[in-house]
């Protein structure tokens, strides 16, 4: 998984931003067909934070769409992320024999 922090240029307005984005085809191209979103949150001050699943070998296809299609409109960060929450489950059920 990857978690993406789109961050909004904060020297424009919310109609220039999504006009950048219609522009660039946000819609149509991000995320990519082999990316699963797995949450899409707006983060107040910061722009849009999304963490899609994807193969690795689909990290260039990943690449290609936010060049397209984000830039103009945000600023990017990636972080590779993983699903931490079964471990500590499977952790806790140990302690709790």
């Amino acid at each position: 998984m990857i978690t993406i922090f789109l961050k909004h240029h904060q020297d424009k307005n919310i109609d220039e931003l999504i006009e950048i984005r219609e522009r660039n085809g946000f819609t149509e191209n991000f995320p990519p067909a082999s990316a699963r979103v797995m949450s899409w949150y707006v983060m107040m001050g910061i722009g849009q934070v999304v963490t899609v699943k994807i193969p690795a070998s689909e990290l260039r296809n990943l690449n290609i769409s936010v060049e397209r299609s984000v830039w103009g409109a945000f600023s990017t960060e990636f972080y590779p992320t993983y699903d931490l929450y079964p471990t500590v489950l499977e952790n806790k059920a140990k302690l709790e024999k």
